[in-house]
């Protein structure tokens, strides 16, 4: 199953709020998933095993995997751009 990461700076509120929506977003396109709220310091343990990382705190490290706008899918500017690259790399 793919793995989809959102990371905040502690991994409670903001990071649950956009995990939930992008859960939203995978159910209604049947792409089957788990989506995981962590703080930005456990990334690097959790970015391994990940298909996808939604980014709502910016860091300086890359990561070889997607990375998407966590911002949009608080603010919903932008956001649909970031709901068809989220479905587009879980395909």
């Amino acid at each position: 199953m793919k793995n989809v990461i959102v990371a905040c700076g502690s991994g409670v509120a903001t990071s649950q709020t956009v995990a939930s929506k992008v859960k939203k977003v995978l159910d209604e396109n049947k792409i089957k998933a788990n989506v995981e709220a962590v703080d930005i310091k456990s990334l690097d343990s959790y970015i391994r095993s990940a298909d996808v990382y939604v980014s709502i705190t910016k860091t300086s490290k890359e990561y070889d995997i997607p990375t998407l706008d966590g911002i949009a899918f608080l603010t919903g500017m932008g956001i649909e751009e970031e709901k068809q690259k989220l479905i587009d790399a879980l395909k």
